[in-house]
């Protein structure tokens, strides 16, 4: 079959070299050809297990054989990788289910519940202290400008036009203007610390549920344990599947009370951060108002 293949392939070539031009067949016919002797001659090839030898086959066929090849591939290994990445999303889903319930799922609501509250309080508080956030470098500038105008009454309105505890420190300090530098100070410091301790508000609750959580999950694991003994003692059989129950619930509510912990623990420390950038704002603004009021006062 292979030979008769090669003289096939033969006689058309030197026809088509020896026939006049009228008679000559297109170049697009010789391929044409050509590709369909090949295919042919893989065809029989596979049926036979015989190999073909490199040169029945033009180089033109095997290119396009090969790039149809790689396409096919890439096109296997794009929906292997897109259903590998559906079946990965779907698998931990239904891990996390899967251990929730394990897990006891009175206790791992009770730490469920844990994180939803906590986090409802950090949200509340990151709200609030990204509210109270001013520029307190520009209203201090502005503030200090109307005091050298002599304008006190300005100075107030802006101070009480603005929100935050920046300005709202500003505010009481202008209120007590007509006073002593030392009960302007004593006052500035007084109200100071009752707007720090207003920033701060809602923070016991967060530090209460970053402590419960993984306490939670502990008692998870006492009650887990004595499960386990119950079971061997009713068995009366000291075996492997036994323990494992007992200690699988055990092992997860610990481990989801830490997590419930870690999350709320780097909520807390953001806002403990935003509360301090505050306090320095109302520090280095309350010095600032405590020297623009001693130079209005010195001129009077």
């Amino acid at each position: 079959m292979q030979k008769r293949l090669i003289h096939t392939y033969v006689f058309l070539t030197f026809f088509a070299a020896a026939a006049p031009v009228s008679a000559q067949l297109p170049a697009d016919s010789v391929k044409v050809a050509q590709r369909a002797a090949s295919a042919s001659a893989l065809t029989d090839s596979a049926l036979t297990g015989s190999a073909l030898p490199d040169s029945t086959l033009p180089d033109s066929t095997l290119t396009d054989s090969a790039a149809t090849a790689m396409v096919a591939d890439e096109a296997l290994l794009d929906g292997d990788g897109d259903e590998a990445t559906a079946a990965a999303g779907g698998n931990i889903h239904k891990q996390l289910k899967t251990k929730f319930i394990d897990g006891n799922p009175l206790f791992m609501s009770l730490v469920a519940l844990a994180l939803v509250l906590g986090l409802a309080f950090c949200i509340e508080r990151i709200l609030c202290l990204m509210m109270s956030e001013v520029q307190a470098r520009r209203l201090m500038a502005d503030v200090c400008q109307r005091l050298e105008a002599r304008d006190v009454e300005g100075a107030k309105a802006l101070c009480r036009s603005t929100r935050g505890p920046v300005a709202s420190v500003c505010y009481h300090g202008l209120l007590h203007i007509s006073q002593p530098m030392e009960a302007i100070e004593r006052s500035i410091t007084n109200f100071g610390g009752l707007q720090v301790a207003s920033l701060e508000k809602g923070c016991s609750w967060i530090k209460l549920f970053i402590a419960m959580a993984p306490s939670l999950g502990f008692l998870g694991t006492v009650i887990g344990m004595v499960m386990a003994f119950d079971d061997i003692q009713t068995a009366g059989d000291i075996s492997p599947a036994i323990v494992a129950s007992g200690m699988k619930v055990a092992l997860i509510t610990t481990i989801f009370g830490i997590v419930v912990a870690l999350i709320l623990q780097l909520f807390y420390s953001y806002i403990l951060s935003k509360i301090e950038k505050l306090t320095a704002d109302m520090e280095e603004s309350a010095i600032t108002l405590l020297d623009a009021i001693q130079a209005y006062k010195s001129h009077d």
